[in-house]
């Protein structure tokens, strides 16, 4: 009878144990998330749209008409050029957390390692996210969104004087040297050199807007003047242009912040209400700023402050809140209009469309005044209880970044000039690269 019960029970213990263990992999299992995956599919998008159309449509209706297709090429160019650059390498050196340690300074604090080049071990079943909730494909891809818009930005500071043979090549090259290398020190995780500082940055104010900036400004200053600049008028040809793209800008960003929440959560929520705020705030900043100064509001004026409030929120749209994103985007949108106009004149280098101007300052700004409202002291959902020590640490990532990238920028440029030249010739500056580099026109005659 005994020996039956044990036998009984070993038949039982057969048939539940592999059950167990099913269920205990299961539970271990990461299981992909319909609706935040829908969600990163949407953001990924959004961004995308951010770059083309809405970046070439905002920079092509500023130039010139002898050059608007010269600039909607380099957009198009650009987005090429970095898709293809990201899953060869790009992605790897970005992510790749291959022999990070927290507190631990190496060299892979700065760069990652070469684990994922060519999407290694990629599948449809590799799952990422902060809980394992969306495919590893979307987040490569989201991110790529990322790395195209940011050299793409740099355009606006060197528009109508850059050859695009110098362009393809430099921006190849800036994005290995420069955007990859700051968005793992950024966005790695532990071991990441300002990770480890505590630098906040949500979705791209250092990475993106302040090295696209300053990037953009050592440019300009390189590649010299336009010719005529500034007594010759260069007015916006198609101000209608601009203003679509800014609308597209606004729209699509709601994807580069929201989306930086990697979830359909309460962050993408809030990261999506004090974006709308922020950018409010700047666009009607600027507007009076331009009104008091110049005595009326202009259309590029306040699309302008448009892109201004939705750089200077970047940074801080995961942990700020609804009153400090108004005030964010408020200063930033004053202080940008006057680094575009007074400063820039006063300094008298010449970024053509203000990519200095507005993504540079703007960024600083952002990421400054993140330090403050990321506090629940004043109002924000981070964690920040010492204001003045995580400003400090702001300061630092800022001052790191706009360091960094100057100087490799510079060697970068300076290389290439004296091996292949940067600038189109006099007269094909003044046919326009329209026909000087593409051999068409972007306007009737």
């Amino acid at each position: 009878m005994t020996l039956r019960k044990f036998a009984g029970l070993g038949a039982l213990l057969s048939i539940v144990m592999p059950s167990l263990a099913m269920a205990a992999d299961e539970v271990a299992a990461p299981v992909l998330n319909s609706g935040d995956t829908a969600w990163m599919l949407t953001s990924t998008a959004l961004v995308l749209f951010m770059t083309i159309p809405g970046l070439a449509l905002f920079y092509g209706g500023m130039v010139r008409s002898k050059n608007i297709l010269s600039v909607m090429m380099q957009c198009f160019a650009i987005t090429g050029l970095i898709s293809i650059l990201w899953v060869i390498y790009g992605y790897s050196i970005a992510f790749d957390t291959t022999g990070m340690e927290q507190g631990v300074v190496n060299f892979n604090s700065f760069v990652g390692g070469m684990g994922k080049a060519f999407l290694a071990g990629v599948t449809p079943a590799s799952i990422t996210g902060p809980a394992a909730l969306f495919p590893e494909a979307v987040f490569i891809t989201f991110q790529m969104t990322f790395a195209i818009i940011t050299p793409a930005l740099i355009v606006g500071a060197f528009a109508e004087r850059m050859k695009f043979s110098a362009m393809l090549i430099f921006m190849a090259i800036w994005f290995t040297l420069v955007y990859a290398p700051i968005a793992h020190m950024v966005w790695s995780g532990n071991g990441g050199l300002l990770w480890d500082w505590g630098v906040l940055d949500f979705a791209g104010g250092t990475v993106v807007h302040i090295n696209a900036g300053v990037a953009g400004l050592v440019a300009c200053i390189v590649l010299g003047k336009r010719k005529g600049y500034p007594t010759t008028p260069m007015a916006p040809h198609n101000l209608g242009y601009t203003l679509i793209g800014a609308a597209m800008l606004w729209i699509g960003w709601f994807g580069f912040n929201a989306g930086s929440a990697a979830a359909a959560n309460g962050t993408a929520g809030m990261a999506m209400l004090v974006t709308q705020i922020a950018t409010a705030a700047a666009a009607l900043g600027w507007m009076f700023a331009e009104w008091i100064t110049h005595g009326k509001p202009s259309a590029l004026g306040i699309a302008s402050g448009v892109v201004a409030g939705l750089v200077a929120v970047t940074p801080a749209a995961g942990t700020v809140g609804p009153m400090g994103a108004l005030v964010i985007g408020l200063v930033a949108g004053v202080i940008c209009f006057f680094c575009a106009t007074s400063l820039k004149r006063k300094l008298g280098y010449d970024d053509s469309l203000d990519a200095f101007g507005v993504h540079g300052i703007g960024g600083i700004v952002g990421a400054i005044l993140t330090g403050v409202f990321a506090a629940p002291a004043w109002g924000g959902f981070g964690t920040v209880t010492d204001v003045a020590a995580q400003v400090w640490i702001q300061c630092k990532g800022v001052g790191f970044t706009v360091i960094y990238t100057a100087i490799v920028t510079y060697v970068i440029l300076k290389v290439l000039d004296m091996v292949m030249g940067l600038r189109v010739t006099e007269e094909e500056e003044a046919v326009g690269l329209d026909l000087a580099q593409h051999n068409e026109r972007g306007y009737n005659l």
